[in-house]
């Protein structure tokens, strides 16, 4: 077997998918379908259940995939050896499209800043259990998200994220400091997709206020939620990290509050690089 064929599997597993497993790794899904097979030929079971439209891990599959993950993860760090020099370190972080625009910015600035030479790849997800399943995949050295329900590996709690209620300047509501949900409940919505992460939590915040939202549109991205509300759409709810200066919207406090804990989240220990990182991430005293 081969360091190739344990990426395809991998890969595969954290896509969900042959199809969006192939289009990621740039390769034809014969030529993907061909070495997984050969994979499971060579370990000598099946590891992959093949269902219409998914992917599923066989009970050995679930055994096998930790040892794929650590074998490329080593050969990963054992880049640059043949020089006698070790790599460069490289952080792979996971995370969220409107996390990537709020708390990790930050903290990869101050981690790079204090490793010369280093490299950081993120990679960013609009479902939470998307992002779940790439991380305990191996495909990332840590996710940042929403708190997972359940979590098998080291777990950090990062604090709140609140979420703001966004209006067009010039609403007539836009002078409030806070304003109850029920007094938008005759207006159309900006609204998320229903794989978006936020949609179960404006879905759960409009229900706690007696009514369900109409959708003038939807859309997968937060930052995009922002651009659709300041053109008069209608209200939309997203993460305080996200908003921008100079965007003609105004931003107001929902009454009761509506918040999200965050967390990082790792596949196994972390490496010394992994956890400076999230000295970065943690909130301060």
């Amino acid at each position: 077997m081969s360091f190739r064929q344990m990426e395809y599997l991998v890969t595969v597993v954290e896509e969900g998918s042959f199809t969006a497993a192939a289009e990621r790794l740039g390769v034809t899904q014969p030529t993907l379908s061909h070495q997984v097979r050969v994979l499971e030929r060579e370990v000598g079971v099946p590891l992959l259940e093949r269902l219409p439209g998914r992917v599923l891990l066989t009970p050995m599959g679930r055994e096998y995939l930790p040892h794929a993950v650590a074998a490329l993860r080593s050969a990963r760090l054992a880049l640059g050896e043949g020089t006698g020099r070790p790599g460069p370190v490289h952080l792979r972080i996971a995370t969220m499209y409107s996390i990537a625009l709020g708390v990790v910015p930050p903290a990869v600035r101050a981690w790079l800043a204090a490793e010369p030479g280093a490299e950081v790849e993120v990679v960013e997800f609009a479902s939470g259990t998307a992002l779940e399943r790439h991380v305990a995949a191996g495909g990332a050295d840590l996710g940042v998200g929403p708190l997972p329900a359940r979590w098998d590996g080291p777990l950090y709690e990062l604090g709140e994220e609140e979420l703001v209620l966004v209006l067009p300047v010039g609403d007539p509501l836009a002078g409030r400091a806070d304003l109850p949900l029920r007094e938008l409940a005759d207006r159309p919505w900006v609204l998320y997709d229903a794989g978006n992460a936020l949609a179960p939590l404006v879905a759960a915040a409009c229900a706690d206020a007696g009514f369900e939202p109409v959708a003038a549109v939807r859309t997968h991205h937060s930052a995009t939620a922002v651009q659709l509300a300041a053109s008069g759409l209608g209200p939309a709810l997203v993460p305080t990290g996200v908003l921008e200066p100079g965007l003609p919207v105004v931003a107001l406090r929902p009454s009761p509050p509506i918040r999200r804990t965050l967390a990082a989240y790792l596949p196994g220990p972390p490496s010394p690089a992994t956890s400076r990182f999230i000295t970065h991430l943690l909130p301060g005293p």
